[in-house]
């Protein structure tokens, strides 16, 4: 199960988050998702733990909690789409409103 983490303090490294959730269960991946142009965290990430009762004992326990003073939200992650389409772009879109 895939989840998401949102409410993390800045400083909050890696290592430090997957030890936490390893208290629940074995954590197959973890990333805290950083800015692209200065590297700092931008307070989410996902964890990824193969079994899904483990998954979802730590949210039980996590969700809402006081993490390094920042109050956290976990919960299992939305799926994107990846098809690349957006149901939100009417057809032949991208082009603007200026019709030729």
């Amino acid at each position: 199960m895939k989840i998401f983490i949102a409410g993390l303090p800045f400083e909050v490294e890696e290592a430090e988050l997957r030890a936490v959730f390893g208290d629940f269960g074995y954590v197959k991946s973890l990333r805290i998702i950083k800015d692209r142009e200065t590297g700092r965290s931008r307070g989410f990430g996902f964890v990824e733990m193969p079994n899904d009762e483990e998954a979802k004992e730590a949210i039980l326990n996590m969700n809402g909690g006081d993490y390094n003073g920042s109050k956290i939200t976990v919960k299992e992650a939305e799926d994107r789409p990846s098809d690349g389409q957006n149901k939100s772009f009417s057809r032949g879109g991208g082009r603007g409103g200026y019709n030729r």
